[in-house]
């Protein structure tokens, strides 16, 4: 039978499956809007494909640290005394963005919400950067003593393979946006500008993903598990893919592909950790794992209980709210 640690791996595994595949295409629009918005009613097309479910897409993230904190709460200091910059930079993004989505309608001028079509721009951009510098470097390994603490600096964590595994992240994510743009807006150029876009962007993620994954082939074990490597390499192919189906324009079948390489790369990572959460650097036997970073089996237990209360609620009403809001954005039900 499979133990409550295996579970909660499990579990914090398929929520950040959850978070890159919703929020990816959410960065992704953020980072292209002044790009391909052309005229403000243009920006405001582009904003209201993301404004009713922005919000929503966040939870998966908070709901995966908070599912951290209790499961495995050493994991949960390690990482965050590890990454605190990063985190920190990563949170202000966030507030901008969240910021962004409140003010942008509240004037008129020009100025005014170029400004803030630029901080979402910007503020998208910066998060996911830094979770492809953060994923990387779980899998590759960070300077963790055998106190579970991190003794490293930020600029420990920036490195060739982690730098890149960073643009691989985020231009894999505008392409994700860009597939989900033209599923969700109904303008004939818009549609086109997206596509021409989608194919610039498409052919760095495919270099930046195809240099990612021989970076971890040489920087880390992840290749060792087959699980991790097979989906890794069907990621890879399912990437092409979209990118091919955006070219023949076939949108709904490029954001599957783009979906699925984004949700088999987050497998692959995963996968190639476990039954580690964080690798050190400088002992193998320092390394987080899910039992010696691992909370009681009582608490696990009332977690276990918990969530299966709890996440499907959660799923059915973000499901609802997708359902509600499914139809094309056009120029006439504009909010933002």
């Amino acid at each position: 039978m499979m133990d409550l640690n295996i579970i909660w791996f499990v579990l914090i595994t398929v929520l950040f499956i959850g978070f890159f595949f919703l929020e990816g295409f959410d960065y992704g629009v953020g980072i292209l809007l002044p790009f391909l918005g052309k005229t403000d009613t243009e920006r405001r097309i582009i904003i209201n494909t993301i404004g009713p479910v922005w919000d929503g897409n966040e939870v998966w993230m908070i709901t995966a640290g908070g599912a951290l904190f209790a499961a495995f709460p050493h994991v949960y200091a390690t990482m965050f005394s590890s990454f605190y910059l990063a985190l920190f930079l990563m949170l202000l993004a966030l507030i901008a963005r969240g910021v962004t989505f409140e003010f942008r309608s509240k004037d008129d001028s020009p100025t005014w919400r170029n400004t803030w079509d630029w901080t979402l721009c910007i503020s998208s951009a910066i998060p996911a950067l830094l979770w492809g510098v953060a994923v990387t470097n779980l899998i590759q390994g960070i300077a963790i003593n055998e106190k579970m603490i991190y003794v490293g600096t930020f600029f420990d964590l920036l490195t060739p393979y982690t730098i890149i595994g960073g643009l691989a992240f985020l231009f894999v994510f505008i392409f994700h946006g860009a597939m989900f743009l033209s599923l969700r807006i109904e303008n004939t150029n818009m549609i086109a500008n997206v596509r021409d876009i989608s194919l610039k962007v498409g052919i760095v993620a495919a270099a930046s993903f195809v240099a990612c994954m021989i970076l971890t082939y040489t920087n880390t074990d992840l290749f060792s598990s087959s699980l991790a490597a097979i989906s890794l390499i069907l990621a890879a192919i399912l990437f092409v893919a979209g990118y091919a189906f955006a070219w023949l324009k076939k949108y709904t079948l490029g954001f599957i592909m783009s979906s699925l390489a984004i949700v088999l790369t987050t497998i692959a990572f995963f996968a190639g950790l476990f039954p580690r959460l964080m690798v050190s650097s400088l002992n193998p036997a320092w390394s987080l794992d899910i039992y010696n970073a691992s909370s009681s089996v009582y608490t696990l237990q009332i977690m276990t209980v918990a969530a299966l209360c709890l996440v499907p609620v959660v799923l059915i009403y973000q499901g609802w709210t997708y359902w509600v809001f499914r139809k094309r954005v056009t120029a006439k039900n504009l909010e933002y």
